[in-house]
């Protein structure tokens, strides 16, 4: 998580006309050539291209490509088979996670885009992917609509993972990633913490809403999916798999 938060203060500070520059001087040389492997140095500016590793690959995209952002999370996150998971719930969670990104071009205001890079954590038995945007944050955004003007920020995230929900007013169906993606992690026994606005979510094996006393005007989303021997699959394909065996 920290890596995002160099990577993109670093370029809202550029946005905003100020000028920055890393020490790379000061960087030890286990964590130099992790930034070299997921592609953070190579974003800026040095000559090492990313390899495949344990990392998903560092990345920020300043426009809208979903189809881009799709194969990204395809290949390089589920697609790894670090988690056991079948194809059509390694799609199904891919379109939920894509709906965040939606999400983040389409109501966060960033200047500097969305930025997203993750870590497989094979001793710990871990993969984390953690998505972050620089915009004006998910409570300040539905607070956009009328009704929702005295939430707080916890009851504005709550507000948020509510199947249908959606600041944005139009015939597109919107607001059911969270909620879905909600679902499979509590049966992963992983995690889903979001940051935005004064606002905080915790979601595993308890669900936690609160408000903080810091605020970070943007949103950041870390998923914490546990690589243990369970095959995950859809229910529907746990029934039909039970029809064939019986």
């Amino acid at each position: 998580m920290a890596l995002l938060f160099w990577g993109g203060l670093f370029r809202l500070i550029e946005a905003r006309g100020g000028s920055v520059a890393f020490d790379w001087n000061t960087v030890p040389d286990k964590i130099r050539m992790n930034l070299a492997q997921n592609g953070f140095l190579y974003d800026f500016g040095f000559d090492s291209k990313p390899w495949d590793g344990n990392s998903i690959p560092y990345r920020n995209d300043l426009q809208q490509d979903m189809s881009a952002i799709a194969d990204y999370l395809k290949y390089n996150w589920l697609g790894k088979d670090w988690v056991n998971i079948s194809p059509r719930l390694q799609n199904a969670i891919t379109g939920r996670v894509l709906e965040i990104y939606f999400n983040a071009f389409d109501h966060s205001q960033s200047a500097v885009g969305v930025f997203s890079c993750g870590q497989h954590y094979p001793k710990l038995g871990f993969l984390h992917l953690t998505v972050i945007d620089f915009g004006i944050g998910i409570p300040s955004s539905v607070r956009s609509l009328p009704q929702n003007l005295d939430k707080t920020a916890n009851e504005a995230l709550q507000w948020a993972f509510e199947p249908g929900n959606s600041t944005k007013q139009d015939s597109i169906s919107r607001g059911a990633g969270l909620n879905l993606l909600q679902e499979f992690i509590v049966k992963n026994h992983g995690n889903l913490t979001i940051f935005s606005n004064d606002g905080y979510v915790n979601i595993g094996d308890n669900i936690i809403y609160e408000n903080t006393c810091t605020n970070f005007k943007g949103t950041l989303i870390n998923i914490a999916l546990r690589c243990d021997e369970s095959y995950y699959c859809l229910a529907t394909e746990a029934h039909q798999l039970k029809k064939r065996l019986f």
